[in-house]
């Protein structure tokens, strides 16, 4: 769910943060007092086109920062933000955050890691859905609109197993399609696939190879130095009349003489014979260090020459001797499948129809099952649509062959199988039904989407939905219906509704209010949760008429609201319209 939205210097808002709560949240205000920045904002935060334009008047920049509570959630937000190198979500919360600046800098963070706009997009859409004249109305999209019949028919197993199986569809046809070439393409092919295989057999190369050589390199190219400079420390240590070795004797006679005058400089003789041995054995270390150095120029060349050849193919092949080795191997694979070509397509081919055959079994399966599950859902949308006041309109899925139907089975065009599917609706009687993406009156629209919202509402796994104009064109009973709805899809989902209908705002858990105030000459917009009287205010300001009876009515659809049943019942029988104007909800 969404927990909080800050808006700061966008539009009308200086600096708002909003605490929204779970279950259906109403935001109720006069015309022009600032309800769409909000959906503008959520836009924002969920990757949406930044407009500079909506930069508070004398501010520097903007920001809108959206947290959710994914706890419980089955959305894969963590793997995918494990995927992205982002920030793991702290105690299930996830935070977006977008912000611009009049000089045209645009950021957005996801838990506070920098991140680009299409895994903001990414998330928005998992997260939210805005239905109305606005964007992220995913009910329109037929892949959405497919996903949502599968999702009621509980259809997912058998999509997975389809999508597996046309994944190894697309692996067979890449591997006829490195297969399939022309003669002079296929031999030029071979023949460097040969030479390829062959250079990088012959250097029979090691992994770890190449850093020991070049340490011996280096001491063989340096042999004479290190030779001189070993000499030298010999002479230092021994050889010489002044060598160290020559030094330490008559210091520890000196030593010697001190001890039998004064007993106490023992300790004085036991250091210097323990430093007179370390001594002696260092020369001896360096004396056999010396002697195993040798001036070979042939073993020079033979390093040399290895190296290179480290070196040549490290140059066409990888940056190092293990990425060589890989191209080697996979070069190796190819050409052992081109110079099997004939045999290894007619494996292809074999395994190519096996899978095909699978993938027209399993596709016949999704489609019948997707057609058992089309009638009872226009049945219960259609009940929806009828308490939502179209009382004769029909809401129909089409469910057509995405690809022409054929003796033998053709490769789908997508992995989630061999249907196209329409959501399609007439409002008025006579009239055929028509796409929902044609649907002209947003408020048509808005409420075919929330009577199918009603229905799917268990299924879909968008956690938040936002409806704005949902009561546009309607009132009395529809308008009870309305917010009935409202609260029984908040039992699943969080709800957020615009809305200028009294009824609709009633049925609420939670009832936000927005205002406009001018105050030294500057226009800002304001958000307060109302509560007691304070709801009742604005329940009574939404009605309209005299004051004391549009008070009376308010504090009658709250009391109805809390008592009416969440869930609404199809077949209950319809209020009169005298009911619907003592107990409207």
């Amino acid at each position: 769910m969404l927990t909080i939205l800050r808006i700061k210097n966008l539009a009308l808002v200086a600096d708002l943060t909003l605490e929204l709560e779970p279950g259906y949240n109403a935001i109720t205000g006069e015309t022009g007092a600032g309800k769409s920045i909000l959906i503008g904002a959520l836009n924002l935060a969920l990757g949406e086109r930044a407009d500079r334009t909506l930069i508070r008047s004398g501010a520097e920049g903007c920001a809108v920062e959206a947290t959710f509570d994914l706890r419980g959630s089955s959305l894969p937000v963590e793997p995918f933000l494990s995927e992205n190198g982002l920030e793991p979500c702290e105690e299930g919360l996830l935070i977006l955050k977008r912000t611009m600046t009049v000089a045209g800098a645009n950021r957005q963070f996801i838990n506070g890691s920098p991140a680009t706009l299409s895994a903001l997009t990414t998330l928005g859409n998992w997260l939210v859905d805005i239905h109305g004249p606005h964007d992220h109305q995913s009910l329109l999209r037929p892949a959405q609109q497919l996903d949502l019949l599968d999702s009621y028919g509980k259809l997912q197993p058998l999509r997975q197993t389809f999508a597996r199986t046309a994944r190894r569809l697309a692996e067979i046809d890449a591997a006829k399609s490195a297969l399939i070439i022309d003669d002079n393409t296929y031999t030029r092919r071979l023949e460097l696939l040969r030479h390829q295989v062959a250079e990088i057999d012959a250097a029979r190369l090691q992994p770890d190879e190449e850093e020991s050589l070049q340490a011996e390199f280096h001491r063989a190219s340096n042999a004479a130095r290190i030779l001189e400079l070993g000499q030298a420390g010999l002479r230092q240590l021994a050889e010489d009349d002044a060598s160290l070795l020559n030094a330490m004797g008559g210091l520890g006679r000196t030593l010697l003489e001190i001890k039998r005058i004064d007993a106490a400089a023992e300790s004085l003789v036991v250091s210097h014979e323990q430093t007179l041995a370390l001594l002696r054995d260092l020369n001896s270390d360096l004396d056999r260090y010396v002697e195993k150095l040798t001036l070979d120029p042939e073993r020079l060349q033979q390093l040399e020459e290895r190296l290179h050849i480290f070196q040549s193919l490290k140059h066409k092949y990888g940056h190092t001797l293990a990425d060589v080795l890989v191209f080697g191997e996979n070069a190796a694979r190819e050409l052992r499948s081109l110079e099997d070509r004939e045999s290894e397509l007619a494996r292809l081919d074999g395994d190519r129809r096996l899978v095909l055959a699978e993938l027209g079994r399993v596709g016949g399966q999704l489609t019948a099952a997707r057609r058992r599950a089309i009638p009872d859902l226009q049945k219960q949308v259609t009940e929806q649509l009828v308490h939502l006041g179209f009382r004769r309109s029909h809401f129909e899925i089409s469910l057509n062959p995405a690809v022409p139907t054929t003796p033998e089975p053709a490769p789908p065009p997508s992995a989630t199988g061999y249907d196209l599917v329409d959501f399609q609706f007439a409002p008025n009687p006579g009239e055929p039904p028509r796409p929902l993406r044609a649907i002209a009156s947003s408020g048509e629209m808005a409420r075919v989407m929330l009577a199918i919202k009603t229905v799917l509402a268990a299924q879909d796994a968008v956690p938040v939905l936002v409806f704005d104009e949902v009561d546009a064109n309607i009132g009395g009973d529809t308008a009870q219906s309305v917010g009935e709805k409202m609260r029984e899809i908040g039992r699943h989902r969080q709800v957020l509704c615009i809305t200028h209908l009294a009824p609709v705002a009633a049925c609420a858990a939670t009832h936000f209010s927005v205002t406009k105030e001018t105050e030294r000459e500057r226009t800002t917009t304001r958000m307060a949760r109302l509560q007691g009287a304070g709801r009742v205010e604005e329940l009574a300001r939404m009605l309209g008429g005299p004051r004391a009876a549009a008070q009376a009515h308010a504090q009658i659809l709250l009391d109805h609201a809390q008592t009416t049943p969440t869930a609404v019942d199809p077949s209950r029988p319809r209020r009169s319209a005298r009911q619907t104007d003592a107990s409207n909800c």
